[in-house]
């Protein structure tokens, strides 16, 4: 099969998102072919560059999502008219504003394309098709002339949008939105949209590919979706985070006019994404609710869990024994959200009752805000626990240490979970808890919190307690400090579970049997000829590994010229920039 991969700040640049699962997916699907498309956030995300990339990576497409040149398309008369009917039907249902079918003004259904006049007498079109009609609406025109960068950057588009948060019926919330508001949802709107004036849709790009496979929601699929659109390419959708709760946990101090319209543009097109994907997979089963409660249906959903690689930590967990059995570890990124104060405060309960225990905090800050973080904590640290000497003439030593790997005494994160008998996770946020499934597959004892999907990964394997309390945390570890038994078993039942459950195998396995599906039930679009031009039934088996012999552009695609801030480049394995050691 040749596969399109959709990313969004992700693979194949180095510091992307769920990079290493789509790398380890690419990797261990060698007998299908991928072509990469990739939406890039930032000038830095370019310069660091591409992870190496294997031999069935047959071309890389970008686009940069941080800036873009004016595509300098003079939309005519009749296009305006048209970009202001598509797009004031859009932000009409993102304003929760009765479009044309329902008796409004802002905007005329009838001339958006793919949704034609309600017919008197019938019912109104629904939300969902509200906002599908609108899109490819805009998309077609984009098709048509070239692009809608410079449109969708204009203050026709502002008065638009204005225009749809002041009509009749529109949400309270829309209906309050300022200028600066106004100006900072269009911005949003057209960086999220930006994908529409891409050349990437035509039978020489993602309309040559058997299935797209977005790698993310959002922003992400929307090239399936036009895809799909224009050359009824099957889509599949992939979530480890589910974007529109991301977008309620990164942007709480936003204006509430601009979170509740950006709000329903993520919501609007997660919901077009499900409805049109063949299948949805969610890395857990948090995520899977949250899709299920923004529309996707649940016959179409599949729990594939994230794919690690357990060599790494295969020594560690084959000998229990090593670890001191008087300290307690955390690993991960310092940030708020892991909630390192109520570890401090949950282990000064801990020293109470063992009072030669220790606590290892590993891991560094997550920009600015974690290293702030860091400091508090360290100074909380000293604060809780001043520092301890055996004797008048012997310097005192804190039982918490903040730490690193890399250095000679932790060398690998697999040294960290080594070093101590139970691993803590105090996080008040989490998704799917990446260091927990590596403390399993160290083969430690766990005492976590019942936050995102931890209690579905540990099983029964580890000790939950709720977010936010310290006196729970700390009676759950010096149950399982006082019982080395007991610490054994948990950590030996997690190792299996992880093995079972978590491993890259296991994920690779379940994505090639979801294509395999897919594409067995996806009608043939190309159909091949034998010598006297009749055509071949059963010429594209479902796991047919055809060479691809590129051609050239017809003539009337050689004249369509494509934004200049998007690039196109076949690659082989030797193109790439080389990942630095360590990066994720």
């Amino acid at each position: 099969m040749r596969i399109g991969l959709l990313t969004e700040g992700g693979y194949p640049y180095v510091s992307g998102d769920a990079r290493l699962w789509c790398d380890r997916l690419v990797h261990g699907l060698a007998q299908h072919e991928f072509d990469v498309y990739a939406l890039s956030r930032s000038q830095h995300q370019e310069d660091e560059g591409w992870v190496p990339l294997p031999r069935n990576v047959r071309r890389v497409r970008t686009a940069p999502l941080w800036m873009a040149e004016d595509d300098e398309v003079a939309l005519g008369r009749r296009a305006r008219r048209r970009f202001t009917e598509c797009f004031g039907e859009l932000a009409a249902v993102l304003c929760g504003a009765p479009g044309a079918s329902s008796g409004g003004a802002s905007g005329a259904a009838g001339g958006i394309s793919g949704g034609a006049s309600p017919t008197p007498g019938c019912a109104p079109a629904s939300e969902a098709d509200r906002f599908a009609n609108a899109l490819y609406g805009l998309a077609e025109l984009a098709r048509d002339e070239g692009g809608l960068t410079g449109a969708l950057r204009s203050e026709a588009a502002v008065r638009t949008l204005e225009r749809a948060c002041r009509a009749p019926g529109a949400h309270r919330t829309a209906r309050e939105a300022r200028v600066p508001d106004l100006l900072t949802v269009a911005a949003h709107l057209e960086r999220a949209l930006r994908p529409l004036s891409l050349d990437w849709y035509e039978d020489d790009g993602l309309g040559a590919v058997d299935l797209c496979h977005a790698a993310s929601g959002g922003t992400a699929a929307l090239p399936g979706l036009l895809a799909r659109h224009f050359t009824g390419v099957p889509l599949m959708v992939t979530e480890y985070g589910v974007r529109l709760r991301t977008h309620y946990l990164t942007a709480p101090d936003a204006p509430p006019a601009v979170r509740s319209l950006l709000a329903a543009f993520q919501g609007r097109l997660a919901a077009e994404a499900y409805r049109q994907a063949e299948v949805v997979t969610a890395g857990n089963t948090h995520a899977r609710r949250w899709q299920e409660r923004c529309g996707a249906e649940r016959e179409k959903l599949r729990t594939v869990y994230p794919g690690m690689n357990a060599r790494p930590f295969a020594e560690v967990g084959e000998s229990p024994d090593c670890a001191d059995p008087h300290t307690l570890v955390w690993v991960g990124r310092v940030e708020p959200a892991k909630d390192l104060v109520s570890l401090l405060h949950a282990f000064a309960e801990v020293r109470k009752q063992s009072p030669g225990t220790r606590l290892r905090i590993v891991g560094a800050p997550a920009g600015p805000e974690g290293a702030a973080y860091l400091g508090h904590c360290r100074t909380l640290a000293a604060q809780l626990f001043p520092d301890e000497a055996e004797g008048p003439h012997v310097a005192g030593d804190n039982p918490v240490s903040f730490e690193e790997t890399g250095g000679p005494e932790l060398p690998a994160v697999a040294d960290a979970y080594a070093s101590g008998a139970v691993t803590v996770l105090s996080s008040v946020v989490e998704g799917f808890p990446v260091g927990l499934v590596e403390a399993m597959l160290c083969g430690r004892a766990t005492v976590s919190t019942d936050v995102g999907a931890v209690v579905e990964v540990i099983g029964g394997t580890g000790l939950v307690v709720p977010p936010r309390n310290p006196r729970a945390l700390a009676e759950a570890c010096v149950a399982l400090l006082r019982d080395p038994e007991r610490r054994a078993r948990l950590g030996a039942a997690a190792r299996a579970r992880a093995l079972e459950l978590f491993t890259v195998e296991q994920n690779i396995e379940a994505f090639h049997g979801i294509y395999l599906e897919i594409v067995s039930r996806a009608p043939v679009r190309r159909v091949l000829l034998d010598g006297a031009g009749e055509p071949l039934p059963f010429a594209v088996p479902a796991e047919a590994h055809v060479p691809v012999r590129w051609t050239a552009a017809s003539p009337s695609l050689a004249a369509r010229t494509g934004p200049g801030w998007a690039a196109s480049r076949p690659v082989r394995a030797t193109t790439p920039l080389p990942a630095p050691e360590g990066a994720r």
